[in-house]
């Protein structure tokens, strides 16, 4: 069986350590067993490979989160870029299509598609590889697994099933869904025995293969890749699940979270404080996660969230976290802290001026062993100040060592790189015009490839 990782959505719940490149899913607030802090997504890739499931992953994603993802959970594991956001229909039919056509998978294949995070054990994803056997014997046309409730929630929706005459049978048939219900609907869909959908679900390559076709959607990757803007902006949910009358479904009796806002994942943070500040005995049930270099105290305030990034500061009551995403509709700037490939990087100022020009002060970190694409801006300038470390730079194509107290001015239509030989922290001013990033071209990417053009 192959298996889908749905991680394709903006950074607006758990705004502002999330923005449009870092969503929740990147957030290192959670701590693995050697009481490290890791992100989601790294926890999951990690249940991946205790469940030995991991060679048969794929990441499906943005281009904008292309990077973040390959510095967290590798650069080797196999991404399926999304040219734009889309919602799940278009994105999971994409990652279909690159399967049947570029990986050449079978169309009896099972394929898996799951979200990238969920809070589990890992007997979670060992129950998920049932799905298979599940899809097989039903003879179902999607199979689907449901978390057995814990209590009558509102904020889930359900998947209620048929009555079942045959108790032998490892699976339950699909009756009907029920979208977040009240908590006396709840009560009753539990009596029923419905489960929580967690968005995993399963299908025959085949069975997504030919509802493409018969929707007149090219099957061939690139072709789908190039038309992908076309397509509508609609849910698998409700594109696919609730139009499919053969479903089967499998019950997971364990634990499930969806840390989707501040006040559910507050609940599995390990630590009140993460970052510098202080906080008063009296300030019970309050977490701080703070992300800029000046300390935050909290006195005597309890039941609250207080996060600092530098997109922004939030103070909230945990009860109320849940409205950020539309608190924030209003707020409008680019993202302020990014993680790329080879580190990280951070927004100190910005200041625009007339007729488009803006000078913008970042500070970078480049891990040791790592540098920046050969490239070339168009439109702007840059001058870099090293702070420290070491490293070496190609300045158009002729090599140079750089190391702490180095200024280099690159002016616009200079072709250069950096490699950093140990960790190399830097600020640098951009002075120019237009979308920086859109008039950057990357030339080469790897080291190899750009130290031969200085031969």
């Amino acid at each position: 069986m192959k298996y889908i990782l749905l991680s394709g959505g903006s950074g607006k719940r758990l705004w502002p350590l999330s923005n449009d490149t870092r969503s929740k899913q990147f957030l290192k607030v959670l701590r693995n067993d050697e009481g490290q802090l890791e992100s989601m997504v790294e926890r999951v890739w990690r249940q991946l490979k205790n469940a030995d499931i991991d060679q048969s992953a794929y990441v499906a994603t943005g281009k904008v989160q292309r990077e973040i993802l390959q510095s967290q959970i590798g650069e080797q594991v196999p991404l399926i870029i999304e040219p734009e956001r889309r919602d799940t229909f278009p994105a999971i039919a994409l990652a279909a299509v690159y399967l049947y056509s570029v990986e050449s998978v079978s169309l009896e294949e099972c394929v898996a598609i799951l979200p990238v995070d969920p809070y589990v054990e890992d007997p979670f994803f060992e129950h998920i590889k049932k799905l298979e056997h599940v899809l097989r014997e039903s003879k179902a046309d999607l199979a689907l697994m449901g978390v057995k409730p814990t209590f009558p929630s509102e904020k889930y929706g359900y998947i209620v099933p048929e009555p079942s005459p045959d108790s032998s049978e490892s699976f339950m048939r699909v009756a009907n869904f029920q979208e977040k219900p009240t908590q006396s609907k709840a009560e009753e869909l539990i009596a029923q025995s419905a489960l929580w959908n967690c968005g995993i679900f399963a299908f025959k390559l085949d069975f997504l293969i030919t509802l493409l076709i018969k929707k007149g959607l090219p099957i061939q990757y690139e072709e789908l890749a190039r038309q992908y803007g076309k397509m509508d902006k609609i849910s698998f949910d409700y594109e696919v699940v609730e139009k499919t009358k053969n479903i089967a479904m499998l019950s997971y009796d364990g634990v499930w979270k969806d840390l989707g806002t501040w006040n559910t994942l507050t609940e599995e943070m390990s630590t009140p404080i993460i970052g510098t500040g202080i906080m008063t005995d009296a300030s019970q049930n309050t977490h701080l996660v703070n992300e800029l270099n000046i300390p935050i105290t909290v006195l005597d305030v309890p039941d609250v969230v207080v996060a600092a990034s530098p997109d922004g500061i939030l103070v909230a009551s945990k009860e109320s976290t849940p409205k950020i995403k539309d608190i924030i509709k209003s707020i409008e700037q680019p993202p302020m802290y990014e993680e790329r490939v080879w580190g990280k990087y951070r927004v100190l100022d910005c200041v625009l001026g007339e007729n488009d020009h803006k000078a913008v002060t970042r500070r970078l970190c480049i891990l040791a062993g790592k540098h920046h694409s050969y490239q070339v801006h168009r439109m702007h300038d840059e001058v870099l100040t090293v702070l420290s470390g070491m490293g070496e730079m190609i300045l158009d194509e002729r090599l140079q060592p750089i190391q702490a107290g180095d200024v280099i001015r690159i002016p616009a239509g200079t072709r250069h790189s950096i490699r950093a030989l140990t960790d190399l922290e830097l600020i640098e001013i951009q002075n120019g015009t237009g979308a920086f990033e859109e008039n950057t071209v990357e030339l080469c990417t790897t080291w190899t490839e750009i130290v031969r053009l200085c031969i």
